[in-house]
């Protein structure tokens, strides 16, 4: 063994020579230019932050499932015949009301109109003046 024959267990790496095509492609492992290299481009998931701004704690619920109740108005009710009942299920039959998510949806009776026709109304809610319009026409509230 001989000092000029002797090799290293490690040889020395050779330095990678960047922007040269090969393996890397594209930039090379150089990075872009243009926006993405400029400060404040923060482009973020629009879902992401529409999902973050929602809030997490429990008990929270969203107004839009609370019931919302169907309007009809009391001169609607002057279709039916004099001394029939009327239900959400008869005013959906006659067209009056339609099905909401698959379903029939809770009623409430205003006072718009006038209503000449003695009529018992079940299973709605009702305003006092669509109250006081239907008592006053003979009918009744159940």
């Amino acid at each position: 063994m001989e000092l000029n024959t002797l090799k290293r267990e490690h040889p020395n790496k050779k330095k990678r020579l960047v922007g040269r095509g090969g393996t890397r492609g594209k930039t090379s492992g150089r990075g872009g230019k243009g926006q993405t290299a400029r400060a404040g481009n923060k482009r973020r998931p629009e879902m992401r932050d529409i999902i973050k701004k929602i809030p997490k704690l429990r008990g929270y619920r969203f107004n839009s499932h609370t019931a919302k109740f169907t309007p009809v108005n009391v001169g609607a009710l002057n279709v039916f015949a004099a001394g029939s009942v009327v239900t959400p299920k008869v005013l959906f039959e006659n067209d009056i009301i339609r099905h909401v998510g698959g379903k029939l949806p809770a009623v409430k009776i205003l006072g718009t109109g006038e209503i000449t026709v003695k009529v018992t109304v079940t299973g709605c809610v009702f305003s006092k003046t669509a109250q006081t319009k239907i008592e006053k026409a003979g009918g009744s509230i159940k």
